[in-house]
């Protein structure tokens, strides 16, 4: 590995990447202490550790969002509008249309997004200030005082999502990996020094190093299960072209075990989260209690496993379709072998993905439930903040740039990370 970075320096072209991705990635940390003006600190620092839904997003924002930084709403925003923008693909025929025009059909999908993004930003920067409201310098009796300090902290920020954005863009266009996912890697990893001193300050040091084989089995369990496929033989008949010969050849369709990724766990957290949101946010008692039964407890594990479970086939029914796939092949000349063309192909494919998404979303289940019972049951914050959802983040970021440092030090005869 480190004979492959080594490498990876010596090429000029992928040292400026590299290099690049680092600064703006720097200067997206810096922005996590720039804080928004007219607000205590303090307040909010206080009100995001008594809520766990402000926690989570606290996390994902690198801690800015304590801070009530410039980039205090972090990458959420645009990360909840590419979701949408995935799901209304499946739904809205014009959408879909454009999904498969290339390049054209993907930019004016990229726009919508952005502009979606600035809208749920906008949504979300005045609900955390009206939740924040007791920590505002000014109240309503101060007038015009309090009106510009409330549309200050909006703007800076919406502001801050539009940076973000732009950002992770040219981290895509001119650096090296995904902008959008290294951006969360490095907010979920700048928490990681206060995790480990809040851990060892609150439970005994000889805990602490007992859990650090579960947090390795944890990382190797979903290296192994990022890397997990299931490979469908393809062949393709052979066809004579004047004296040319074509086809013939045998190839695979590879279909990962855990396809939908993180994106069930997300989606579970949040419909989970929103009604404690909704009743942080109005005080209504009865409210309050249905969001304190779905975020604490036994009833909490069961729904967000069951939850886990059924946005991970939802996921990938949405983004896989059997019948395009099998159409395809049959366009080229492929088939799979004992299975005819068609309908029987149709089928084969879906029961294939039925049965690999299976153990996939067990194990999305048991990765997001257990680490927060062991934090129950050892009261290690550690295990709060980096839980399940975080280290498959963190692995799966990782896994996808050094596959793509891999492919760029491979096209230069170099040898790469994996063996």
């Amino acid at each position: 590995m480190l004979t492959a970075l080594a490498n990876a320096f010596k090429i000029p072209d992928l040292r400026r990447k590299i290099l690049f991705t680092l600064m703006i990635l720097g200067l997206y940390r810096v922005g996590a202490h720039v804080p928004a003006p007219g607000i205590d600190i303090e307040k909010v620092q206080a009100a995001v550790q008594e809520s766990a839904a402000l926690g989570l997003l606290n996390l994902f924002s690198g801690g800015a969002l304590e801070n009530v930084a410039v980039f205090a709403l972090g990458i959420m925003p645009y990360i909840t509008s590419s979701i949408i923008m995935q799901l209304l693909q499946g739904v809205i025929p014009k959408l879909e249309q454009w999904a498969k025009e290339g390049e054209t059909g993907q930019r004016k999908i990229t726009q919508l997004t952005r502009y979606m993004t600035l809208g749920i930003g906008l949504m979300q920067s005045i609900a955390l200030i009206a939740f924040f409201r007791d920590a505002l310098r000014f109240t309503p009796a101060d007038g015009a005082a309090y009106t510009v300090t409330f549309a200050v902290i909006i703007i800076t920020m919406l502001a801050g999502v539009a940076l973000i954005m732009w950002m992770g863009e040219l981290i895509t266009q001119r650096g090296i990996g995904n902008g959008m996912s290294l951006i969360i890697f490095a907010s979920i990893v700048a928490r990681f020094p206060s995790a480990i001193i809040g851990s060892l300050q609150i439970a005994s040091p000889l805990l602490v190093l007992l859990l650090v084989p579960v947090f390795l089995f944890i990382v190797v369990s979903i290296v192994t299960m990022e890397r997990g496929q299931r490979r469908i033989p393809v062949q393709y008949a052979k066809r004579v072209v004047g004296r040319r010969v074509y086809g013939g050849t045998g190839t695979y369709i590879p279909l990962k075990v855990n396809g939908a990724n993180v994106i069930p766990i997300i989606f579970a957290s949040a419909i989970l989260f929103f009604p404690a949101q909704i009743a942080q946010m109005t005080g209504v008692a009865a409210l309050e209690r249905v969001a304190t039964s779905l975020t604490a407890g036994w009833p909490y594990f069961v729904f967000q496993a069951a939850l886990i479970i059924f946005f991970t086939y939802f996921y990938t029914a949405l983004v896989f379709n059997p019948i395009d796939l099998a159409d395809n092949l049959r366009k080229n000349g492929g088939f799979i072998p004992g299975v005819r063309p068609g309908k029987a192909t149709v089928t084969y494919i879906e029961n294939v993905i039925n049965r690999i998404t299976l153990p996939g979303a067990i194990f999305l289940a048991a990765i997001a439930v257990a680490p927060t019972l062991l934090f129950r049951l050892t009261n290690v914050p550690g295990l709060q903040e980096f839980g399940g959802t975080s280290i498959l983040i963190m692995v799966g970021v990782s896994l996808e740039t050094m596959r793509q440092l891999e492919s760029q030090l491979q096209m230069r005869h170099y040898e790469g990370f994996f063996k």
